[in-house]
């Protein structure tokens, strides 16, 4: 049945009319209604003007924004405003603003400029949030609560040092059991008392930004400012539902930010909401693992697009244009993998600061005779055709691919074997193979519920946590398949390594012990070749394996270890194993993965798809397939569609029907 957060599909986005006079309003809306925009985000920078002072709340503008947008029949999605600190906070008590990792305190300025564990910041926050609550918390109009905006960051002041101890003590309890954690043994690092800790940055145990000599006390700060800023989070939603029970709360990630473990964040929101910003280069499989992962953070839940371009960034290197066409088609490429909201960022263009460069839907011009706003106004017509049909569809994936904030933590802060080895480069590697293929996938964490796949995939699962490796092994001696490569297995939850081998408690299931792993420089590869006789390069790491039980699919065929094994597979129960000991080629893992698929009887949504994204989403029985020409050439659509209808037209797919540039098909 249809999970409905919304009645219908919000089409709107960011609106600041505090920004402008008020008789620009009036004209604003004439023109979003043009453009058939049904919702506005607004309050998001707004705490100065609500609040000019300590002791001072000033809601007159707020609420003739909210009375003309509530009037006008508009779904408001009404933010708390708590992203960007007034300045009479930071002048009255400086302890608000963050110290960053080189240990600077910061003054007023820039945005999320708050520290998370300060008491005066969590105070205010708190009471504006419950402010806007009685005031608003009524209003029917009010859609969806959207708190604070693009939480990130982190900070290194003594609020959070102390905060920090106190995480450590409920964590670890004692401080012997902190000192084995972290193996303070090495470097004679050992800590006698809780005050001795000191935070990890730049002046501690920083090696640059991105390393650490003590990967342990690294990775649990990381662990302790995602719940830090989560804590922030959950007071400000707790705050709103202490009057306002029933309205959806949100704030917007950002894909696969690497600073907050959004598994555990989603649990605490009603609703996923995310902001999608490729540059001119982004591949769309990346885009696309993106809105499967935020689809995956709550079991494949409906998501909030909450923030895209309509035209261009400004803050990328390079602020292409979108070609005519492609935000439509990037719009429905979200709808497609779990989108139930189209919104953009922003409504009106600003006139000043670091943003007035980036796009809106009413440009600097003024007015809707753009190519920018006709694009919005077809895809508004389109929206508003589809109505609610698509609200809270699902989608039944057989292939999971695993993503983990604690693995993209310690993975990275690993020193060795390669500076080259990047968690999220790794999971894009094998998402591309299935989104290539057209085989959807489900972007699970460790904690999901692994029997409703056929195939699981877990590149680089560095860190095995406790219970991991008997759910994996449960799940393949009940016939699943699983496919791992290098780089998994090494080290528990406080990355300390686990011994007897290589990949540690994965090696009954992989059949295999690794006994050394070699780093390939950029301009060097090594060759595997397979049983089948087909050779591909490899290229940043190679493991030299031991066979244990498993079968050689392929072997190195140069170097020293020549003709030893490079991948491998594994009966475990009913189920099979894969092994990938190096970084194939594209083709090669091509190859590899066409054998995986067909063995674990994975098909795809639709053969000899020419580059076309096709994917589904379903409501009870009806299946809402989507056919997307993401390229910049025609696209003959396949003759499997012959007959069925186009719901974006109500017409019928013809034979040697061909998509141009950027066009789609919703087919049902």
């Amino acid at each position: 049945m249809k999970n409905k957060m919304f009645k219908r599909i919000l089409y709107g986005g960011d609106y600041n009319p505090n920004q402008w006079p008020e008789e620009i309003w009036s004209e604003d809306l004439r023109i979003f209604k043009q453009a058939e925009i049904n919702s506005a985000t607004v309050n998001v920078f707004s705490w100065a003007k609500i609040q000019p002072s300590e002791k001072n709340y000033d809601f007159s503008e707020l609420d003739k924004v909210i009375d003309k947008l509530s009037q006008a029949k508009y779904d408001i999605v009404l933010a708390t405003s708590t992203a960007a600190l007034p300045a009479w906070m930071s002048k009255r008590y400086p302890e608000v603003n963050r110290t960053d990792y080189e240990g600077r305190q910061h003054k007023f300025g820039q945005r999320h400029n708050a520290c998370p564990n300060s008491l005066v910041y969590q105070k205010y926050a708190r009471k504006m949030a419950e402010k806007l609550a009685e005031r608003y918390g009524q209003n029917p109009q009010i859609t969806c609560w959207h708190i604070n905006n693009e939480y990130g960051g982190q900070c290194y002041c003594e609020n959070c040092a102390k905060a920090f101890r106190v995480w450590l003590q409920q964590k670890y309890q004692t401080i012997e059991a902190l000192n084995k954690a972290w193996n303070l043994e090495f470097w004679g690092h050992t800590i006698y008392e809780w005050d001795e800790i000191v935070l990890p940055n730049a002046l501690s145990e920083g090696i640059g930004k991105d390393k650490t000599a003590f990967s342990g006390i690294s990775i649990d700060y990381c662990r302790f400012n995602s719940d830090s800023i989560l804590a922030n989070f959950k007071m400000e939603r707790d705050a709103i539902r202490s009057i306002d029970q029933t309205t959806p709360i949100t704030t917007n990630l950002m894909g696969t930010y690497k600073t907050l473990d959004y598994f555990k964040w989603a649990k605490e929101m009603d609703i996923v909401s995310w902001d999608n910003y490729p540059s001119y280069n982004t591949p769309w499989a990346q885009t696309a693992m993106r809105h499967d992962l935020m689809r995956g953070l709550k079991n494949g839940q409906s998501f909030m697009l909450m923030e895209q371009t309509p035209s261009q960034q400004n803050w990328q290197p390079y602020n292409s244009l979108k070609r005519p066409g492609q935000m439509r088609a990037q719009s429905y490429q979200a709808i497609a993998h779990g989108a139930d909201t189209i919104q953009f960022f922003q409504l009106r263009r600003s006139v000043g600061a670091c943003e007035k460069f980036h796009g809106a839907v009413i440009e600097h011009v003024g007015h809707e005779n753009t190519r920018v706003f006709r694009e919005v106004a077809q895809l508004g017509a389109e929206l508003n055709q589809l109505g609610d049909a698509l609200i809270g569809a699902t989608s039944n994936n057989k292939v999971g691919i695993l993503f983990d904030w604690d693995n993209y933590w310690a993975l990275e802060y690993t020193s060795g074997p390669n500076k080259d080895l990047k968690y999220v480069d790794q999971i894009l590697q094998y998402y591309t193979y299935f989104y290539e293929k057209n085989i959807a996938v489900d972007m699970i964490s460790v904690d999901s519920d692994f029997s409703q796949y056929d195939l699981l995939v877990a590149p680089v699962l560095y860190m095995i946590k406790a219970g991991l490796a008997e759910r994996l092994e449960n799940y393949v001696q009940a016939g699943g398949n699983f496919v791992t490569t290098f780089m998994s297995g090494l080290v528990d939850e406080s990355d300390l390594v686990y011994l007897g081998g290589y990949p540690g408690p994965l090696k009954n299931l992989a059949g295999i012990w690794v006994e050394e792993i070699d780093a390939l420089a950029p301009e060097q590869a090594n060759k595997v070749n397979f049983a089948t006789k087909e050779e591909y390069e490899c290229h940043l790491l190679c493991d030299l394996i031991h066979i244990e039980g498993a079968e050689t699919i392929a072997n190195y065929s140069t170097d020293f270890y020549t003709g030893t094994p490079a991948i491998t597979k594994n009966s475990y129960g009913e189920g099979k194993v894969w092994y990938v000991g190096t970084q194939l080629e594209k083709n090669g893992l091509t190859y590899l993965l066409d054998q995986v698929t067909q063995e674990s009887k994975i098909r795809p949504i639709a053969e000899n798809a020419q580059g076309l994204e096709i994917t589904k989403r379903v409501i009870d029985d009806q299946e809402f397939t989507f056919v997307l020409n993401l390229s910049q050439v025609e696209k003959r659509v396949p003759a499997i569609f012959n007959g069925k209808k186009n719901l974006l037209t109500n017409q019928f797919v013809s034979k040697e029907m061909v998509l141009k540039s950027f066009d789609v098909l919703i087919i049902i």
